[in-house]
């Protein structure tokens, strides 16, 4: 299927444009997901501490959070290509300078401030969102899909490949090769977006970036949506750092905790298909209310089974089926209520609220063992805001909202 031709832009066949946005998107979520493995090799070749390497990572998930509405409105202003391939620039020299750093504060400004910023302009959310532009909005839910899926695949894939190339050439060579790797993004990005079409003559499409965001920020559906997917990155960064922790005390193998990890993201790719293909046929306001409202249930009933190998396994594959499946229906109702003109702007400063959620579920559940010992009152703070997510859905507009038209 080809698409309409439109200001300027080449026509070009949807499945391109989709495939290309998911194999971007699995390369840059698996060259980020793979730093966690350069820890232990890196610290020890340097003697520095692990809390260390920790603070540059932290650092690079908070500035991801921080300059994704920038890198947003960039690619809504100029169109996604440009910034992508300036996003994969960044990447391959922040990799790059992680490699050769021989410091720690060298080895933070490149890990955490070059590579936060590499992130947010080569990432999923833009990524997705000049996808989303680009496409008539009867395929925009299962495309959002497939690009979500596709970053599952990249934490899958990429992050084994890192991982033998650490073993079989060291940490230094490792890091070379992602570099090299991240500017295969330049080629993908290529055919996702030329400069966005004219705004429209009435409706959100019509707005200017201020505007857009006047009425967004005004918008009770805007808080709904950030502070939900607040609680979707809580919950994220919580099992992504301590679920392998929480495994290990009790008492199962350390291999436990890490397939429990790998089969999220393999389980994650079905979930997103999943989620794309009923963000097309269902309310997406319910979908999301579903999905948070099932997250608390099986993590309340993973708390009231015994933790064996068996049980991790069962909680994982069923956490991966919805573990980013609130990515499709979170940006159909962003395009839906505030249309497509700023949706990497609007749906950058939504998933800020993911990654303000991510660091505090990283950062809350180790204060919790450090304060008790144990990870037990952290899974009840995450079963509450399963259940407050499910409830701060409800008011959500499933609708566009009444723009006055302009002269």
């Amino acid at each position: 299927m080809s698409l309409p031709p439109a200001a300027g832009r080449a026509v070009l066949p949807a499945g391109l444009l989709i495939a290309c946005a998911v194999a971007g998107a699995m390369l840059a979520m698996g060259l980020r997901q793979s730093f966690g493995l350069f820890l232990a090799p890196m610290t020890e070749a340097h003697a520095w501490t692990a809390s260390g390497f920790a603070f540059a990572i932290a650092l690079q998930v908070l500035l991801n959070g921080v300059t994704q509405p920038i890198m947003g409105l960039f690619a809504d202003r100029f169109g996604g290509r440009i910034v992508i391939i300036g996003g994969a620039l960044a990447y391959a020299g922040g990799i790059l300078g992680m490699a050769l750093s021989g410091g720690l504060p060298v080895f933070t400004f490149f890990a955490g401030v070059v590579m936060g910023a590499a992130v947010s302009a080569a990432g999923m959310p833009v990524i997705i969102a000049s996808l989303t532009r680009l496409l008539p909005e009867n395929m925009r839910g299962r495309a959002v899909g497939l690009g979500t899926a596709g970053s599952s695949a990249g934490q899958f894939l990429v992050v084994p490949l890192a991982g033998l190339g650490i073993s079989g050439f060291g940490w230094q060579w490792a890091l070379i090769a992602m570099a090299a790797a991240a500017l295969l993004m330049i080629p993908l990005a290529l055919p996702l977006a030329d400069r966005p079409a004219p705004a429209a003559a009435h409706g959100p499409d019509s707005e200017t970036a201020g505007a857009a965001l006047r009425g967004a920020f005004g918008d009770s559906s805007f808080w709904c949506l950030f502070f939900g997917f607040f609680v979707c990155g809580l919950h994220v960064s919580f099992l992504t750092v301590h679920l392998p922790g929480f495994v290990h005390s009790c008492g199962l193998p350390l291999y436990v905790g890490a397939g429990a990890i790998s089969l999220i993201g393999l389980f994650n790719i079905a979930g997103s298909l999943m989620s794309g293909e009923l963000t097309q046929r269902w309310k997406r306001r319910e979908l999301l209310v579903a999905i948070y409202a099932a997250r608390g249930v099986l993590m309340t009933g993973f708390m009231m089974v015994e933790k064996t190998t068996a049980s991790v396994m069962v909680f994982s594959a069923l956490m991966g089926i919805l573990w980013l499946s609130t990515v499709p229906p979170t940006v159909a109702l962003c395009a839906r209520n505030w249309g497509t003109r700023w949706l990497a702007t609007i749906f950058g400063l939504v998933f800020l609220g993911h990654q303000i959620g991510g660091f505090t579920g990283a950062y809350l559940g180790g204060l919790v063992f450090d304060a008790t010992g144990s990870y037990d009152l952290m899974w009840s703070i995450g079963i509450a805001a399963a259940a407050f997510a499910a409830l701060v859905h409800l008011p959500v507009r499933d609708g566009p909202r009444a723009v006055p038209a302009t002269a």
